[in-house]
């Protein structure tokens, strides 16, 4: 059976979480996430030295957008949560409570992106949304949902 084949999760009763909530889930990935830099860093200095020039350059790409790319769309696709969503109870869904597709979760991580840039006000939206929901939300058609355990 494939992810996509599930049933939709019941949005009726569904809680959509709070920005404290989010911001939890996002400092537990934080830390995940920079833990698998320190790791690739070191696979790739320690035998190679450091980067220098264009190389300098695509191992930064490499490492600050391929890696939380990978990380979050594996994690969305495979079960709707990264390990810091589960411990915070979040799960992703897409708006009419399916799993999340690749198309959907690449665009969630661009949008997310976006949403940071602009000094966090994409994130700090979802005070104002009347349905608690981040613009990187709107934009990739998906939404966040706590779950019961």
């Amino acid at each position: 059976m494939t992810e996509q084949s599930q049933s939709p999760h019941d949005l009726t009763d569904a809680v959509a979480p709070g920005l404290l909530r989010r911001l939890g889930a996002i400092f537990y990935d934080t830390l995940l996430l920079t833990a698998l830099v320190f790791v690739a860093t070191a696979a790739v200095t320690l035998p190679f030295g450091n980067p220098t020039g264009d190389w300098l350059l695509i191992f930064q790409i490499f490492l600050f957008e391929i890696i939380p790319l990978v990380f979050f769309c594996w994690f969305w696709i495979r079960g709707g949560q990264t390990l810091g969503m589960r411990a915070w109870r979040l799960k992703l869904v897409s708006m009419e409570g399916l799993p999340v597709d690749w198309k959907q979760a690449l665009k969630r991580h661009f949008a997310a992106i976006l949403s940071l840039l602009v000094f966090g006000f994409g994130f700090i939206w979802v005070v104002f949304d009347s349905d608690n929901m981040a613009w990187h939300d709107r934009l990739s058609g998906t939404r966040l949902i706590l779950t019961k355990s």
